[in-house]
């Protein structure tokens, strides 16, 4: 039975005069209700005096309501206006669906207890107890309605403003607004934070071309649109106990995580890996504040950029372990950290280090050929290399940690000069 049906049937048995008189006790009985209220619940006694006064009209409103429906049939969207559309937008924010749903119910038992006197036969009294009984439900549906929408609401604003924040940790805006938009999100930069870096969504989350823009997110829901990739990425991150923004820009996909410590951090990174498309998937370095975020997003970003140069680079790999081909690919930050992390710690420990690294890659990684040169026996060519390592954390025996030593060691010399 439709709201229409149910109208009918209210009114089945009631006469115009009775319906009048209910529209004019109506006020009379929302003023009951409201004493009931605050009698009752102790919450709506600490409401402030204008948003008490909001729910004084919106129970008016309510026995009103019942002529309406009662005589003109009102469906469920002109019974939702009738009923709420007096309450602002703030109501719904301050007094939660539960809340609500403890004030419909006060509001209609009164109208119960009273309203059914209001008859004047024991025909009418019985159909206007009955008809009430329908109209509670349609109050109680109209009512779920109105917060369903605000959430949506909500939810839209939520993902915009989201996707704002991404993109100006993108665009590097250490700036108030962006701390306020962040704020507005309840996030948290006091905590340890990470940037991920990839292609757009899985098939498992939204599907399809054309991505949209940061500040251009679907909301339906659908299989379209990102907000069902994001609300994955959200609920995936929860599941380890951390927090994600994401953003859309092209044909990449933006995570931001946070986390109360660093290894909850590292096992969010994992699950994320999921989210992302196929392709190379890049982590910005763990940092904390605002400023830290903004690095970690812009060595990600740098990551990303420069992975074809390496085509088996490990799916979540770290930024920091793509140095030299970000260094070929004009990274200063890579440039800057292989400088101060590697060649300065091995020019301050002394020559014999860096003669030693420098004459073991000219030859090949070969420990009796660097030795030769050197005119040292082999193991002491051994014996500075696990130095080396111990002062950079970089194994010059392997391919890898020998291409980033061999960089390290190229821009720190072009830094001292001839």
């Amino acid at each position: 039975m439709d709201s229409a049906d149910s109208a009918a049937a209210g009114a089945a048995g009631i006469s115009a005069v009775t319906l009048r008189r209910i529209e004019r006790a109506a006020g009379g009985l929302a003023t009951r209700s409201v004493a009931l209220m605050d009698e009752r619940l102790p919450w709506f006694r600490s409401l402030p005096a204008a948003q008490r006064s909001w729910v004084t009209l919106v129970a008016q409103a309510g026995i009103a309501g019942y002529v309406g429906w009662a005589s003109a049939g009102l469906d469920g969207v002109r019974l939702t206006e009738a009923v709420f559309g007096s309450a602002p937008r703030e109501l719904i924010r301050s007094v939660s669906l539960r809340r609500t749903v403890e004030l419909v119910r006060i509001a209609i038992s009164v109208a119960e207890e009273h309203l059914p006197a209001l008859g004047t036969t024991p025909v009418e009294r019985a159909a206007l107890a009955d008809s009430l009984l329908r109209y509670s439900r349609e109050v109680a549906f109209s009512a779920a309605a109105v917060y369903a929408a605000a959430a949506e609401s909500r939810g839209a604003l939520d993902l915009r403003l989201e996707a704002l924040v991404v993109d100006a940790l993108v665009r590097g805006e250490d700036s108030d607004a962006l701390a306020s938009r962040a704020a507005a999100l309840n996030w948290n930069f006091a905590v340890p934070v990470s940037v991920l870096v990839g292609s757009g969504f899985s098939m498992s989350g939204p599907v399809g071309s054309g991505y949209p823009r940061s500040g251009d997110v679907e909301t339906d829901g659908g299989a379209g649109g990102t907000s069902t990739g994001t609300t994955r990425a959200a609920e995936l991150g929860a599941a380890v106990g951390a927090t994600v923004l994401s953003g859309v820009h092209g044909d990449r996909l933006i995570l931001v995580l946070s986390a109360p410590d660093g290894a909850v951090l590292d096992r969010a990174a994992v699950a994320m890996l999921g989210v992302f498309g196929d392709g190379p998937v890049v982590r910005g370095p763990t940092a904390v504040g605002l400023s830290g975020a903004i690095n970690s997003a812009r060595q990600a970003l740098a990551g990303i950029h420069a992975i074809p140069a390496w085509p088996e680079a490990p799916r979540g790999i770290d930024a920091e372990a793509l140095l030299p081909e970000r260094v070929l690919d004009g990274d200063q930050t890579a440039r800057h950290s292989l400088q101060r992390n590697v060649y300065q710690p091995l020019l301050a420990a002394g020559d014999p280090l860096l003669d030693t690294l420098s004459a073991y890659l000219g030859a090949g990684r070969s420990l009796e050929a660097a030795a030769r040169s050197l005119f040292v026996h082999a193991n002491t060519v051994r014996y500075r290399l696990r130095r080396i390592a111990e002062i950079t954390g970089l194994d010059a025996t392997g391919w890898r940690d020998a291409l980033t030593l061999q960089v390290a060691l190229t821009v720190g010399r072009l830094a001292d000069g001839p």
